[in-house]
This record gives structure tokens, sequence and C-alpha cells, in this order.
């Protein structure tokens, strides 16, 4: 797939200079603070050293004050309170930081995670029906909710109350409740990308302000909420920069032992980044609720006992090993299903249905078939007679806003900007398809049309090093870019180019994998650099030709030795640009 590359707009270099002054760092980190609006000395503190002292107060947070008294008269009186949680990530941490927490001050608590397949996505009526035969008054719904009006009215007839802890995109009707949802149009909150897990953190955090309880207690289980921000793709500034911050010390230096043990199957080291948590854990515990239950992954995050935690490991690591397949196969099969429709060149959008495919990958194969078929996606199959599945989205285009507008087609749906789950009546689909890619072609931008490949700065490989700087040692600017962490959705790791590089040795590894040593003209400086799934740019980074070059900065480490390794983005031919 070819990218437009977007290479931000320099600083100018006065400002550069007087911020690197005052900073008393490189240039290129001061511009990269620069491009991030980090233009203070108070700034720069508060993002290279968030403290959990700057966290917002929960109180703003509309409807929190009354939800943290629900929750106190629950546990004077001795109610019984439900944890209601989405399947994913997001939702079974929350469940799990609730649950952790909560039954250190009461005991009359339990924990329900819808089944995918027979339940579906969000508050469910066996839910409602299993609080209602076992006692529960209380439910608290976690990363789901805001669009389950019926389900609420439904809890109340039985006599259960609820409080929504939610972030997604209410409806034009909020259930007749509780609602801690910082995306309420009324509500005051001042950071509106808390993940599901966060909102549920908050409420946690009001609790505490209210009864006195020691909060540090509350903060040594961030390492759940870190997981649920890098799996759930919110916005890694702000507040959650603070939480995941924290979050990821906690999991780097007193780690839960779920997560260390799902971390030692996959043979990741400490320490572990965002993006090593993103790409380890979340697949995991995803994989349970996708093949089994979410709530194996709960019981695997709350437990304290060896035996049972390497046992329940064990067997997410399966379903993982088993979602890869599923994965693998019915991509294969939607991209057959692509090549014989002789109408979808045309398309701007792409929505496939095969009734016979497992529900538990789909959102995984929308995205696999973006990564071929760059358009807005929706991969649907059959589940308890409805069609099911989830769409992904490209760029900038709000998925969410043009699933609005196929409403009255739809039975139930849900979700956010860039990803979003539906149901609807099977005889529907072609009706759907047709809506859905209308809907697509009159909004779409052209910006939104193709991939893009963002670029922070142009970069030569000896400027990498500062002057005398040992070249096979891991160098300085590299050690203070890792400060930068964690990364995701607004403050990606660092992206650079560099221009008119020619290849000294070029092999290909498991036939896939470009491994290629560069260098510049006017240079003694030699890089590795690993292209991952690129085997087609093989012949011609080996021709002798000058090329572009777009990657960020790692580390290699090999028998006790580390060495700087160039993660490549992408390569084109070189081309002239100006800095």
């Amino acid at each position: 797939m070819q990218k437009r590359w977007l290479i931000k707009t320099p600083i100018e270099s006065a400002a550069v200079e007087e911020f690197r002054s005052s900073l008393k760092v490189d240039a290129i980190v001061a511009e990269l603070l620069l491009q991030r609006e980090i233009n203070t000395f108070e700034q720069a503190e508060y993002f290279f050293r968030p403290k959990l002292e700057q966290l917002h107060d929960p109180f703003l947070m509309k409807n929190l004050p009354e939800a943290v008294a629900r929750i106190n008269n629950a546990i004077e009186n001795e109610e019984k309170i439900l944890l209601f949680g989405d399947y994913d990530v997001d939702g079974t941490t929350a469940v799990a930081l609730l649950y952790s927490f909560l039954k250190e001050h009461h005991n009359k608590l339990d924990f329900y995670i819808p089944n995918r397949y027979t339940e579906g996505y969000g508050v469910s009526y066996q839910g409602i029906d299993f609080a209602s035969e076992n006692e529960f008054t209380l439910i608290i719904s976690l990363d789901c909710g805001i669009r389950s009006v019926e389900h609420v009215k439904y809890a109340k007839e039985k006599g259960i109350d609820f409080i929504v802890c939610d972030h997604h995109n209410p409806g034009n009707e909020l259930p007749d409740c509780l609602v801690l949802d910082p995306k309420q149009l009324d509500c005051p909150y001042p950071f509106k990308e808390l993940s599901g897990c966060g909102v549920g953190f908050k409420l946690l955090q009001g609790l505490c302000i209210q009864n006195a309880w020691d909060l540090s207690s509350l903060f040594q289980h961030l390492d759940l909420l870190a997981v649920s921000i890098g799996a759930d793709i919110v916005s890694v500034t702000g507040e959650n920069r603070i939480l995941c911050y924290h979050g990821m010390l906690q999991l780097n230096n007193k780690p839960r032992a779920a997560f260390k043990e799902l971390l030692a199957i996959a043979k990741r080291e400490f320490p572990v980044t965002l993006t090593d948590v993103v790409f380890t854990i979340a697949p995991r515990i995803n994989a349970a609720g996708r093949l089994r239950s979410g709530k194996h992954a709960v019981e695997l995050m709350i437990s304290d006992n060896t035996a049972e935690i390497k046992r329940i490991a064990a067997e997410i690591n399966a379903d993982n090993l088993e979602r890869r397949q599923l994965d693998q196969l019915i991509t294969s099969e939607a991209l057959d299903l692509i090549e014989l429709d002789e109408t979808f060149n045309k398309r701007k959008s792409t929505v496939v249905f095969k009734n016979d495919w497992h529900k538990g990958v789909v959102g995984i194969v929308a995205s696999r078939l973006i990564e071929r078929h760059f358009r807005p996606t929706i991969v649907l199959t059959e589940s308890n007679g409805m069609a099911t599945g989830s769409a992904r989205t490209v760029n900038d285009f709000d998925i969410h806003a043009a699933l609005e507008k196929c409403e009255h087609l739809l039975e139930q749906f849900g979700g956010h900007t860039h990803a979003a789950g539906m149901s609807l009546k099977i005889e529907n689909v072609p009706a759907f398809q047709t809506l859905f890619e209308k809907v697509v072609k009159d909004s779409i931008s052209k910006e939104d049309e193709s991939a893009e490949q963002q670029i922070d700065l142009g970069l030569d490989f000896a400027s990498i090093f500062t002057v005398g700087e040992n070249r096979m040692k891991v160098p300085r600017l590299k050690r203070i870019l890792e400060q930068f962490e964690p990364h995701g959705p607004q403050n990606m790791k660092p992206v650079f180019m560099a221009s008119n590089v020619f290849s000294t040795k070029v092999n290909l590894l498991n036939e896939a994998h470009l491994k290629i040593s560069m260098t510049q003209p006017h240079t003694d400086c030699i890089l590795e650099g690993i292209g991952f799934n690129m085997a087609d740019k093989m012949d011609f980074v080996a021709a002798g030709l000058a090329f572009d070059v777009v990657f960020t900065l790692e580390t290699n480490k090999w028998r006790d030795r580390e060495t700087i390794q160039l993660n490549i983005k992408d390569i084109r031919p070189t081309v002239s640009y100006t800095f």
C-alpha cells in the first residue's frame, strides 16, 4: 500500500534554539516537545514527570457525588453489588480494578461478564436476570451501558439500581439512572478521553476522598488502568498520561502475578513499554473474551493463587494461539470474497458477510482488511440469527457517525470514532451495504482515502550521535527519547526520515522481514535497520539506488549487548525535501 508521507512543518529555528537553551536539551528534543505544544519549563516538567497530585477532582464529573453516595449507602446497608463489565480488555480490567479495590471495603460483591455469543455487546437481560435471581440491588456497569436505556428500565422494574460507567458516545436518550460518562454534553469534567476503566477509577477515587480511604492502596492497581489505556487506543495525553505513566511504573516495578506470567509466556523481559503491553498482554486478555469468556480474564487478574494464575494464563495463551489461526483463516476468506466482487474497486467502503465466521475475531479481521484495502471496513457474521460484526475506520473518518446515518437498519450499535460494533437482521445486510457505501462516499475526504505516514523530523544518521559518542552503544538521544513514554494516540513515538540513503548489506529474515545496513554520503556512520513485512522492498534497496527511509529509533539486545536499530516504517526513492 502506497502511503502519503506527511512531514510536520518545521518549528522556527529561533524558537527551537531558545527552548533548547532554556531546557538544556538537544535541538531535536526541543523541537519534538514544541510539536507537542510543550513550550515552557513547567509544561516540560508536567510531561516528563507527571504527578498523581495533578489528577482532576473526580467530583467534577456529572453524577459522581450521587454515585459515591449510592455505593456508600449500599455498603452501609450490606446490599449486594454486581460489577457488570464488557468482555474486552477495557471492560475486564475495569471489573478487575473495582473488584480488587472494593472487596477490601465490602464483602457482598461479585462480577458478571456477558457471553460474547449468546448475550452480545453491552448490558444484557441475562445479566440483569442473574442479578435479580441472586438478590443484587445495585449494578455498576463498566465500559458499557450508555445506550442501555431499555435494559436499565428492565432492571428498575426488578428493583435493581444502576450506575453506568462508560466512555462511549451517548445516544439521543440516556438511561434513567446515574450515568458517569465525561462525553455527556453537559458533563463539566475537563478531560473527555478516559478509558472505561478510567471512568471506574474516577469513581473509586471519589469514594476514597469521600470516605478518607487510603489513596495509595487504589494507586497500587494503576497497572490495570495502564493496560486498559493502551488496549483501548485512547489518547495518551493529559490525565491519561498521568495514569498511564504511573501504571507502567507499577507494572514494571511491582507487577501483579497475572501480568508477570503473561509476559513470561510471551518471552518478554522487564522493563516493558506500553507498546509491549498492547502486543503481549492485551491480545491474550482479549482472546479470553473472544474464544472462551471474559470472566476467565478477570479471574486471572484478581487472583493471588500461583497455581491458578499459571493454569488460567496457559489457557488464555492457548486461546490466543487459536485466535491467531482463526484470524489468518477468516482474513484469507474475506479477501477471497473481495476478489470475487467485480464492483469492489469502484467502492469507497468494505462490508463483507459470511455466516460461519467466528464472531470473536471479526474486529481483528476488519483491521487486517484495511491493511490491504484502505477504506472504512465492516466484517459481519451470523450469531443468534442476527448479522453481527465490527467496524474499523481509516485516518480521521468517523465510523460511529457513519453508522448513526444507517441506524434505522440496525438493531443495536455502539462505539466511538475509530471502532464500533453492530447487529442487524440478516435480511437487512444488502440494504445496509448499499446505504453504508453511500454514506461513506458522500462524506469521506480525499485525505482519508489514502494511508498516511506521519513524520516528525528529518534526521541524518550522524545526528543521532553526539560528537565523539561511541556508535557501538545506545546513543544519548535514544535514552532521552525513552522519557517520552508512554506512547499512544496524541503522543506517538517520534518518527524520523533520512534522505539519500544507500544500503551496504541486505538480508531477508523468515522470507518476510527486511534486514538492512544503511549509510549516507559524507558520513562514516552505518546503521542497522529492520523493516517488518517489507520483503517486496528488497530488490529495490539492494540495487544501489538512493532511497529515503522513515523510521523510529529502537534498541537491539543481543547477548547482553545493546545497540541502536532503526525500525523501518516505509521506504521510497529519494526526492528533494527542505527541512
